[in-house]
């Protein structure tokens, strides 16, 4: 008899997280694994269903939408979306809930509890009391995790670093797992030819490229900066967020729109080859897809190593740990574990 499974995360935009479902939800054996997958819209109220969305239902993927989930805390909000949790619970009778995204875990894992819910898997993609916050505002955060930790009956994290963070929570140690996030090994050989990027600069400019959702914790301010003392550096950003009009207002007041460029959503493949180096500016990270990619195709990286698992890819000898068959085959054994 297959084991179905639920997975739960906040938002169906396209960033890390959503595109760790997705590879997870389209890649379990279906002989073995029934799958359905639930989210919510934009982040905003009654926001609209996003990318992820979209590609699911292109894969044929079964999703539930949560109307009542919103990225910013309301306690009508939460309450809502806490009753739509446990009704789907109680209909679906799920064997594996596996939640994704801060959200997502704290009240989905209390939603799977009163559900009767016996395996509930949270995936940490970073912890988000390592945010630049002040100390009450990470306190409060912490604990939160903290029981959704307790709540949940396993929790994957996706680097050594948050392994490390993840086993000083007291009765959390023997319980949580490392599971790095892997990509398909050939991807290189399925790269275009850089050209939507370079076409936008000057012939034979070196390019510093980024990609990631526009937000402060991407932290892509500081290119535009670097940008701004260096009158040699040009810069692509992709991605799309809520800082994109900030940063096009710092384009136009340092009147760099010739040198720094917006492209808005862009997926690595059109890209990366079109760089020249790959930077990731980033403040919080968890183990960046975007990042193994920019390895991958043999980049230049320019990132801090104390964010996150930046050093554990930069570090890497090879790519082996980082293939998607792995992350699936060790994501399979908690799931029959």
């Amino acid at each position: 008899m297959r084991k179905k499974i639920i997975y739960i995360i906040t938002k169906s935009n396209w960033g890390g997280a959503q595109r760790y479902v997705f590879d997870l939800a389209t890649h379990l054996p279906k002989e073995e694994f029934e799958v359905a997958v639930a989210f919510g819209g934009d982040g905003s109220k009654d926001g609209k269903k996003g990318l992820l969305a979209l590609k699911l239902q292109e894969a044929g993927i079964r999703t539930i939408f949560i109307q009542s989930f919103m990225r910013n805390i309301s306690l009508i909000q939460e309450l809502r979306a806490f009753r739509e949790l446990r009704q789907i619970f109680k209909i679906e009778k799920p064997d594996v809930v596996h939640l994704n995204s801060s959200k997502a875990g704290g009240i989905g894992a209390l939603a799977a509890r009163m559900a009767g819910a016996k395996t509930i898997i949270f995936t940490a993609h970073g912890w988000p009391f390592l945010e630049n916050r002040n100390i009450l505002a990470r306190g409060v955060i912490y604990l939160l995790s903290w029981l959704t930790a307790l709540l949940a009956t396993k929790v994957i994290v996706v680097s050594n670093y948050d392994l490390a963070t993840t086993k000083r929570m007291p009765f959390v140690e023997h319980k949580v797992v490392r599971i790095y996030n892997g990509i398909d090994l050939n991807f290189p050989l399925h790269l275009q030819s850089g050209n939507y990027v370079r076409d936008f600069f000057p012939v034979g400019v070196h390019i510093t490229g980024t990609i990631g959702e526009l937000n402060k914790n991407k932290n892509q301010i500081v290119l535009i900066e670097e940008a701004k003392n260096d009158p040699n550096m040009y810069v692509a950003i992709g991605g799309a967020g809520e800082n994109r009009l900030f940063l096009q207002k710092k384009i136009e007041e340092y009147k760099l729109d010739k040198r720094v460029i917006l492209f808005g959503f862009v997926e690595p493949l059109m890209v990366l080859k079109g760089f020249d180096r790959f930077a990731l500016p980033s403040l919080k990270e968890g183990l960046p897809y975007v990042l193994l990619e920019a390895k991958a195709v043999g980049l230049p990286i320019v990132a801090d190593r104390t964010v996150g698992g930046i050093a554990e890819i930069i570090d890497a000898p090879d790519m082996s740990e980082f293939s998607l068959e792995r992350m699936l085959a060790k994501t399979i054994a908690v799931y029959k574990s």
